[in-house]
């Protein structure tokens, strides 16, 4: 699959995006250990911005483990990793295939065996992988969408799989920010969701540094079920759900539930009006920032900047 394909598929990737669909570039990465089965995986679409032969690359003095080295692409120095040492595959022969990536404002490539498809995928046909022992992988999707007779991508937590080979390159910017910790109205919490446990780490330490009391949930329908039974709360204590929850964090990516779908559902429901909703994602870029508007979302910031997330808190807070 080329980069003119994947870019003559633009239009359709944002529609199906902001239309419940999770739109999968499906590859694989070679054999796994003791065995010839050789896994579907999937990364978000949004995510690459190129696919491409391997090209020539330079193998830098200390690099990390998993590095192959770097890329010059279109004059562009880009670092490569290697995505079949990292989850323990050996691909076959052949010159393997280079997906250029863009995510949290950063631009890498991953070396796979080969590229297989395109699919979109309805979110709750994509499962939550965190209790299945895989800590690279997010989710698991049903790519037909059949309960039994059905092909399964393994979703990689590429975020994940970036920080464990750079450390420095997934994080907020910086421990300290400016300005002070941020007073939400007494009483209130600010409710988060991400299905990455180490993205849900690198938020906690975020918000404690800001001063912030949160609850934490692990998936979009988490995050729903925790802000009903909240509202539930508040209406037996004679008391309105923003007495309770003052602020929705929220990813854009992530099972059974993605985030548009939690932000269209809270600001479809009366009883949720006032409560603003920030989008706090990896997926950058005009269209993406387009459906997150028509979604209803009052602000949206890139992963993980903390400066920028507390000037964006403080003013959508200010506004409620």
């Amino acid at each position: 699959m080329s980069s003119q394909t994947l870019t003559r598929q633009a239009d359709d990737r944002s529609t199906a995006a902001g239309g419940g669909k999770f739109e999968l570039l499906l590859f694989r990465l070679g054999a796994s250990a003791g065995t010839e089965q050789r896994e579907l995986f999937g990364i978000n679409v949004f995510k690459v911005r190129e696919i491409m032969v391997m090209p020539p690359l330079t193998k830098m003095v200390n690099s990390p483990p998993h590095v192959l080295g770097v890329a010059n692409i279109r004059g562009q120095i880009i670092t490569v990793i290697d995505l079949p040492a990292i989850t323990g595959r050996t691909p076959g022969k052949g010159d393997g295939i280079l997906l250029v990536t863009e995510f949290a404002r950063t631009t890498q490539g991953f070396f796979v065996e080969e590229v297989s498809e395109i699919v979109q995928v309805d979110w709750k046909h994509v499962l939550s992988a965190e209790s299945s022992g895989g800590e690279l992988v997010t989710s698991i999707a049903r790519i037909d969408g059949d309960m039994e007779n059905t092909r399964l991508a393994q979703v990689l937590d590429v975020e994940r799989i970036l920080h464990d080979v750079q450390p420095d390159s997934v994080k907020f910017e910086k421990e300290t920010h400016t300005g002070g910790h941020i007073k939400l109205p007494p009483g209130t919490v600010l409710l988060a969701a991400d299905d990455s446990a180490m993205a849900r780490g690198i938020l906690e330490k975020g918000l404690t540094a800001l001063g912030i009391p949160y609850i934490m949930t692990r998936s979009g329908k988490e995050a729903w079920e925790r802000l009903r039974s909240l509202a539930a709360q508040a209406r037996n204590e004679g008391k309105s759900v923003r007495d309770k929850v003052a602020l929705l964090l929220t990813d854009l990516e992530m099972p059974e539930m993605d985030g548009f779908t939690l932000t269209r559902n809270v600001k479809a429901d009366v009883q949720f009006s006032g409560i603003p909703v920030v989008v706090h994602s990896s997926l950058t870029g005009s269209a993406n920032e387009a459906q997150v508007q028509s979604a209803g979302a009052d602000a949206y910031i890139a992963k993980f900047h903390i400066d920028d997330l507390a000037t964006t808190l403080r003013e959508v807070l200010a506004k409620r």
